[in-house]
């Protein structure tokens, strides 16, 4: 399928989706919000793409909610219950982010330039975040008087800590890419956005060359342990490899290891 402001770009088991309204610094236009779902979707279906990476054409990751869209959310006019019409909204948005977290496949952002609002949200539905040097992080949202609704606030405690969260947001501070290497935002940082880029591909490589069913098995299982204690965390991936471990996949490694030579995955 062809999207507006969104391009799928394939390499071996990666594929890369970017984020392709650059003249805008990626705003996320209302297309962005309804296509980005529609564009997991298919790559989940997809076979052979066993990893996913977000990066952003042209000078910026994304500078979050396009400002015009953003008006247009809000009630103009009479209404039978203006608050249902925007939670309901909410909720829309809320699945565009929602989709990378809950994607099997595990899914790398690359960042450089602006990642504010709506781009935070993004990065933190993602599993692995690579930034450059440049990078610059805000949680844009309270500076435009609005609650970040769409994940941010959900998820940046499990990543950064409730201490960092609470001060990104209740500032909508800007903070740059050492201090979010610091904070573990930002996985790693590299000196430009093709340096970014490029280690995103190395990592995305790596995950691929592992077994498609090992590496959903655990970004299923960590996702598991949200909610559970040890024991039933313990319990849960007992019951995932008791269903999954006995595979083509574990046969290929142990043959590939006794052969001294590299395995060929199937994901079966």
């Amino acid at each position: 399928m062809d999207y507006q402001h969104l391009e799928i770009e394939k390499a071996g088991h990666v594929a890369t989706i970017w984020l392709n309204r650059p003249e805008k610094l990626n705003a996320m236009s209302e297309d962005i919000w309804v296509d980005l779902p529609r564009v997991v979707a298919e790559l989940d279906s997809d076979e052979s793409v066993r990893v996913m990476i977000l990066a952003g054409r042209g000078r910026s990751f994304s500078v979050g909610i396009d400002i015009e869209m953003l008006a247009s959310l809000l009630p103009s006019g009479p209404s039978d219950d203006p608050q249902e019409a925007l939670y309901s909204q909410i909720k829309t948005l809320q699945v565009t982010i929602s989709c990378l977290a809950e994607s099997p496949k595990p899914v790398i952002a690359a960042v450089h330039g602006h990642c504010l609002g709506g781009g935070m949200g993004l990065i933190t539905g993602c599993d692995v975040r690579y930034g450059s040097a440049d990078s610059v992080f805000s949680i844009r949202e309270t500076r435009l008087a609005v609650v970040a609704d769409i994940g941010t606030l959900q998820r940046l405690p499990g990543i950064v800590g409730a201490g960092h969260t609470n001060e990104l947001a209740l500032t909508g501070a800007d903070i740059d890419a050492a201090r979010a290497v610091e904070i573990g935002l930002l996985n790693r940082v590299y000196p430009d956005a093709a340096a970014t880029y490029e280690a995103a591909r190395d990592l995305a490589g790596t995950i691929a060359a592992n077994s498609p069913l090992v590496i959903q098995g655990i970004k299923k299982v960590i996702a598991a342990n949200d909610g559970r204690s040890v024991p039933e965390a313990l319990d849960f991936v007992a019951r995932w490899n008791a269903e999954h471990l006995l595979s083509n996949d574990l046969m290929e490694a142990l043959a590939a290891l006794v052969a001294k030579r590299p395995p060929e995955f199937t994901g079966t």
